[in-house]
């Protein structure tokens, strides 16, 4: 099961907005006899290709499919069909699908055409896996990854507002590779004003989809000369605003080739993941500013938080911090996360977890 899931995740950044999925099929004696993993484009679905790869062998076999086989006609025939065909004897899979047109269907279909069954194998870890298809299934929005790199002082910039660079290139690498696990970069408008960003997936990694990056801004105060704008033509930007922005800065920023999103921004945070929700968007990697990371915690949105910290102290009253906003009045109402895990990019640390409810 532990290969299975190293198989689905072969298909990160190209399976969206379906779920990872790897399927390994072993003999009783141990020997493995097909692997498949999905991907989109492929049309063909982790059962499929390992079945096709054991060929004869199959028959008799254990698959270990990293979540609930579906069993009806979607983009694919159902994989419950191409397992029975194939005549193995035993599924062990880790959890149920949470698409309403898969949950509990695939298993029913497998146990009556008399193959056992088997559930709950490395659940937590198959969680952890498709987390981003899982929460986008149960809730229609986009699973929310907040992302912040500041100093050991918790600073992202000089009291002159330089913030180049705090981090180093090796937490700059791992923050591409973030970017190619979601769907959707977002930042504020301060974000944009101040860094002219690219916000592009430089991991080098086949993606499906490009990644969608958008922006809040309320008063779309975006340049049509920003990088962004310059480059709507090459991957896609939405920009969400307030009902009132000025119909002349909308009409310039359409030309670009910016789709304007108008009545939505920081103040409708649940209606901007909502609307990202009904374009396919499963995640989104929320990479600053203070105010913006400040307004999706306080809105009890964010689902998993990576902090870069950089061994380096810039001090000062007026140099900004990591997250803005009021923040909290005790200490027990603090955001605390769960599942942390740490690690070292050259020599700065990554703090990630997930945000407890």
């Amino acid at each position: 099961m532990a290969r299975a899931l190293q198989l689905a995740e072969q298909g990160v950044g190209q399976v969206s907005p379906g779920p990872l999925v790897g399927c390994v099929l072993a003999k009783p004696d141990g020997e493995i006899v097909g692997e498949g993993f999905y991907l989109y484009e492929q049309v063909k679905h982790a059962e499929t290709v390992a079945i096709e790869v054991a060929g004869n062998k199959a028959r008799g076999a254990t698959a270990y499919v990293s979540l609930e086989p579906h069993a009806h006609h979607g983009r694919t025939p159902p994989c419950t069909d191409a397992l029975i065909r194939a005549g193995v004897a035993r599924v062990l899979v880790p959890i149920e699908d949470p698409n309403p047109a898969v949950s509990g269907k695939g298993f029913s279909h497998l146990r009556a055409s008399g193959i056992e069954v088997g559930q709950g194998l490395l659940a937590a870890e198959a969680e952890r896996v498709n987390e981003k298809y899982i929460h986008f299934m149960r809730t229609g929005r986009p699973f929310v990854h907040l992302k912040v790199a500041n100093s050991l002082d918790g600073k992202i910039a000089t009291r002159t507002g330089d913030s180049r660079w705090i981090t180093g290139e090796e937490s700059r690498s791992r923050v591409h590779d973030l970017r190619h696990e979601n769907d959707a970069i977002l930042v504020g408008s301060g974000t944009v004003a101040t860094d002219d960003p690219w916000l592009t997936d430089r991991s080098s990694r086949p993606r499906r989809r490009p990644l969608l990056r958008v922006v809040l801004d309320n008063r779309l105060r975006l340049s049509p000369d920003s990088r962004l704008a310059r480059t709507a033509g090459e991957a896609p930007v939405v920009v969400f605003t307030s009902a009132d922005a000025e119909r002349s800065r909308v009409t310039s920023l359409a030309q670009n080739g910016i789709e304007i999103v108008m009545g939505r921004g920081e103040r409708d945070l649940d209606g901007v993941l909502r609307e990202l929700g009904r374009r396919g968007i499963q995640s989104v990697l929320v990479e600053g500013g203070a105010t913006v990371a400040a307004a999706f915690l306080d809105s009890g949105l964010v689902n998993k938080v990576t902090v870069f910290i950089a061994p380096v102290i810039i001090g000062g009253r007026d140099a900004p911090s990591a997250i803005g906003g009021l923040g909290v009045d005790r200490i027990s109402d603090a955001l605390r996360l769960d599942h942390v895990e740490i690690f070292t990019h050259g020599s700065d640390f990554e703090v990630t977890g997930y945000a407890t409810k």
